[in-house]
């Protein structure tokens, strides 16, 4: 049986509960951009390339909704919207940081590294 079958699943598995906020795809791209700084929607949508405006616009929804994502709204014409991270979504950045450490070892690898 996998890990991740029903019958192992448990509310109280620190990686589930992990899992539910970054785990969503696009999301830990968004937080990887929010990392580096406050963020306009445009700019996102730009270096997440390839993600529909409706899909990042719920991603976004959804982290705010979990206190990752502050969304800030300026009263100017044209209105300007720009997001950032909480505490609590700048508390992932080691997460990310981990998975870019282990994405980059793993590119290093040679393809018969891998067969071994």
């Amino acid at each position: 049986m996998a890990y991740g079958s029903e019958a192992q699943r448990r509310p109280e598995c620190a990686v589930e509960r992990t899992l539910d906020v970054i785990g969503a795809k696009w999301t830990t791209l968004i937080l990887r951009e929010l990392l580096g700084g406050t963020r306009r929607f445009g700019e996102l949508k730009s270096a997440l390339g390839g993600i529909s405006p409706k899909t990042l616009a719920d991603r976004l929804r959804t982290l705010e909704g979990q206190d990752i994502v502050v969304r800030t709204v300026y009263a100017e014409v044209p209105p300007r919207v720009e997001y950032h991270l909480t505490e609590r979504g700048r508390s992932l950045g080691a997460i990310i940081e981990a998975m870019a450490r282990w994405g980059a070892q793993d590119a290093a690898l040679e393809p018969t590294d891998l067969a071994s």
